[in-house]
């Protein structure tokens, strides 16, 4: 609760920081509302994403142990070989303020026989299909990173920005309207008093 003397100037300073306050709400509403209209149509394409690399994760790993089971773990290991070196092109946008990252050249992994460290006369098909199943995988992981952290991002400044919201309305401004009615009634019943006064020194004058 605001504590002040109940004067007039106070009475003013409290109107207008409570105009001030709901400028600020009806921005942050409408910052609320672009964000929702921004997250939603991404929201259903990431939940999607997250299911798909859960399934291509699943058979990768099912894959992987029929590998490893006919082969061993060494001729697992040389189906990732050469190592290569991962570079992304990351773009930064602003959504309301919000910065969130976008991938603009997302590297893919799918590899030929010729591409592998290893010989495909000598190399069963087990191996290659594991192989293939977690190339898939990484070149989906890493062209889901930017959605996420696009989705992320925009969640967050929602979840602020819907606090903030919160926090104007439900407190400040409550407390602000208390405030001006508190001294409101403190003026008017001062001024009652003053008016009182006044007519009794007239009465007083008169007789």
């Amino acid at each position: 609760m605001i504590r002040a003397a109940p004067t007039r100037a106070e009475l003013l300073r409290a109107r207008r920081l409570l105009e001030r306050v709901r400028q600020g709400a009806d921005l942050l509403r409408k910052k609320r509302e672009a964000l929702v209209r921004t997250l939603v149509p991404l929201a259903r394409p990431v939940a999607e994403e997250r299911r798909a690399i859960a399934e291509t994760a699943a058979s990768a790993y099912a894959a992987e142990v029929d590998a490893l089971a006919l082969h061993g773990e060494g001729a697992v290991a040389a189906t990732g070989w050469p190592a290569r070196t991962v570079e992304l092109d990351l773009a930064i946008e602003r959504v309301w303020g919000v910065v969130v990252p976008t991938v603009e050249h997302a590297p893919t992994f799918d590899r030929d026989l010729a591409a592998r460290a290893t010989a495909p006369a000598a190399t069963g098909g087990a191996l290659f299909e594991a192989a293939n199943r977690f190339e898939s995988l990484a070149t989906r992981l890493v062209a889901a990173v930017a959605r996420e952290a696009h989705v992320r991002a925009l969640g967050g400044a929602l979840a602020r920005t819907s606090r903030q919201l919160h926090t104007l309305e439900q407190r400040v401004a409550p407390e602000l309207a208390e405030r001006i009615a508190t001294v409101g009634r403190a003026l008017s019943e001062r001024d009652r008093e003053d008016q009182t006064r006044l007519r009794k020194l007239r009465e007083r004058r008169a007789r």
